[in-house]
């Protein structure tokens, strides 16, 4: 049987007794899997499995899950399959019907939405956004008309151009950064993304994992001016081209994509 558990200082009683009746414990740093097991007195073999040598473990894991060994499988830190390659490792073993069962750990994502005083009853976890500028703000501008609070992971190094193009592509919502969720340095931060991506660009990137919680677009557009739409416009074309520019602002405003792409023709020179 497989069995997905979170390593985490608060883990629970089952988890410790599916651990010490494993056959053997895959997870992604051995070194921090030792320490857990040494503060709970368990034994028991430990194989890496981690991006890098996934394709190549997977199947001797499966093989001994056939054999009917017992296998856990353990995150560095919360809730394992989320954002790492442990899922193809479960949807392998249902493919071939062996048993699988799960112990979450804390997971950073639930708690920081929880924790963002953001809407909790309808929301979009989608991981982590592309590292350069243009794919992220076109990743941004498919999930703009979402109606739903958007969780995102993110790399601390890049976080403020990353809110940054947040508050361009989605337009100034209220949003939240939360750092080390579910360990001993937490940290929320509450505020719109502009105001969040001030205050990262000011401070420097955050010590530690962050996620980003940002709220729902607003149920009605709002009114806006030619004068305010030609600004976005300008400020969008000034980093992407025409057709991310015009979708970007499409999907922060809701306003028609048709009628934006033609007004930032003209801008650009090139409408009738």
């Amino acid at each position: 049987m497989a069995t997905p558990i979170g390593n985490a200082e608060d883990i629970t009683l089952r988890a410790l007794a599916v651990l010490r009746g494993a056959d053997a414990i895959a997870c992604e740093d051995t070194r921090v899997t030792a320490k857990l097991l040494a503060r709970h007195g368990i034994a028991a073999p430990l194989l890496a499995y981690h991006d890098h040598n996934a394709e190549r473990m997977r199947p001797l894991l499966l093989e001994r899950l056939r054999q009917g060994d017992a296998v856990a499988l353990v995150s560095d830190a919360g809730t394992p399959l989320v954002s790492d390659p442990g899922f193809k490792l479960v949807r392998a073993a249902i493919a071939e019907g062996l048993p699988v069962t799960t112990l979450p750990g804390p997971s950073a994502a639930l708690a920081a939405l929880v924790l963002s005083g953001l809407p909790s009853d309808r929301f979009l976890f989608a991981g982590f956004l592309p590292p350069k500028p243009t794919a992220r703000r076109r990743t941004l501008a498919e999930l703009g008309t979402v109606p739903a609070t958007l969780v995102f992971f993110e790399g601390a190094s890049r976080l403020a151009p990353a809110l940054g193009d947040m508050a361009e592509t989605l337009g100034d919502r209220t949003a939240a950064v939360a750092r080390e969720i579910t360990k001993l340095y937490e940290e929320v931060r509450r505020g719109s993304l502009r105001e969040l991506a001030t205050h990262y660009a000011a401070s420097g990137p955050p010590r530690g994992e962050v996620v980003v919680v940002v709220g729902p677009p607003p149920a009605e557009a709002p009114a806006m001016t030619e004068d305010a739409l030609d600004a976005r416009l300008q400020a969008a074309l000034a980093g992407m081209s025409l057709k991310d520019a015009s979708a970007a602002v499409a999907a922060a405003t809701g306003l028609k994509r048709r009628d934006v792409y033609a007004r930032a023709l003209a801008l650009a020179g090139r409408g009738k």
